[in-house]
């Protein structure tokens, strides 16, 4: 099968970076799906282990973390899907990747494709709809709404980097599902055009102080923090801003972060990370495949929308390492993904 891989950690800019490779078919057992994979979507997770984490002696490193494709083949012990199922999922950090005509992945960790987008723009969102789902009902634990009313009125949620994938994501969920209050912040014309769009209420800049533009909003305090990027830079102006007993939710890896700042505000910090669930097979691993398939019927009822920003061609290595680059920058907006081999 056609794949992308590499052996070595290079600088993006160095063709071995990422390779066109060829690689055998796997094969299936277990609770496993084989996917033939049609798109892809690209995740910073994809760079920062490519930078960090060589290939094992001997072979290729496949990277990828989002997929949308077909069910070609099911190990014994799967029930979830059929042959000839459409699917999309984020899959496990600890298997070879999406960069790859086809694909094991536990059928525990993947949805129903949405029906009503295209493949590209279905894979832009699991690995993001899943992030963001966990640290949004799970982490944060904002009530979504009921059937009486909207649930979490008085919630006032900061999100911090909210133009990137997971934000993108975030927004809708937290606009269409519950009653918060979203100040998102961005520092760019482009980026605050988009998350104006997908439904933020407010709208500061991060490159400047936020505790003054925030108290200017003349608005409730904060009760829940998303910070997507740089927490370590924010995490006082988060410690000013929250209400008592409000909770930080986090996605990136400072540095180091002194936790006893919250401790007078009784504030808790909690840190989301996507593919624990996979990665140590836990008893609740089965909740990734029924958030997908709730992310999925939002989409096709035009709830939420793709975070699809950048279409980037054919899966191959050179439109990757272009992929890989863009992201490195720090300056993407949404969602880029490749499609086809």
């Amino acid at each position: 099968m056609k794949a992308i891989g590499y052996t070595a950690c290079l600088p993006i800019t160095d063709e071995a970076a990422l390779q066109d490779i060829e690689l055998p078919k796997p094969d299936v057992s277990g609770r496993d799906l084989l996917i033939k994979i049609d798109a892809i979507s690209v995740n910073p997770v994809d760079y920062k282990i490519r930078k960090n984490v060589a290939a094992e002696e001997g072979s290729y490193k496949v990277l990828g973390w989002d997929a949308v494709g077909t069910v070609l083949e099911k190990g014994p012990d799967a029930e979830l899907f059929n042959v000839g199922d459409r699917v999309f999922y984020a899959g496990d950090l600890t298997r070879p990747g999406t960069n790859a005509e086809y694909q094991l992945v536990d059928e525990r960790i993947v949805g129903n494709q949405p029906k009503n987008v295209s493949n590209s723009e279905a894979a832009a969102l699991p690995l993001t709809a899943i992030t963001a789902w966990e640290m949004l009902f799970e982490h944060l634990a904002i009530k979504q709404a009921s059937e009486q009313g909207k649930a979490s009125a008085n919630d006032v949620l900061l999100i911090v980097g909210a133009a990137g994938g997971v934000g993108s994501i975030l927004i809708q969920l937290a606009k269409r599902l519950t009653g918060a209050t979203v100040i998102a912040t961005a520092s760019r014309d482009a980026t605050q055009t988009w998350v104006k769009e997908l439904g933020a209420d407010y709208v500061v800049d991060h490159s400047k102080p936020l505790v003054d533009q925030i108290n200017a909003l003349d608005i409730a305090p904060v009760t829940h923090v998303a910070s997507l990027t740089n927490t370590g830079d924010y995490i006082d102006s988060y410690i000013e801003l929250l209400k008592p007993m409000g909770k930080i939710a986090v996605i990136d890896d400072p540095a180091t972060l002194d936790v006893t700042k919250l401790k007078r505000k009784s504030l808790s910090l909690h840190w989301e990370f996507m593919f624990t669930r996979s990665m140590f097979a836990t008893d609740d691993m089965i909740e990734q495949h029924k958030l997908l398939n709730q992310v999925s019927a939002l989409v096709d009822e035009g709830t939420i929308k793709t975070t699809q920003a950048n279409h980037m061609g054919t899966i191959n290595a050179a439109n990757l390492r272009k992929a890989h680059e863009l992201l490195e920058g720090g300056r993407s907006v949404g969602k880029i993904t490749l499609e086809g081999f």
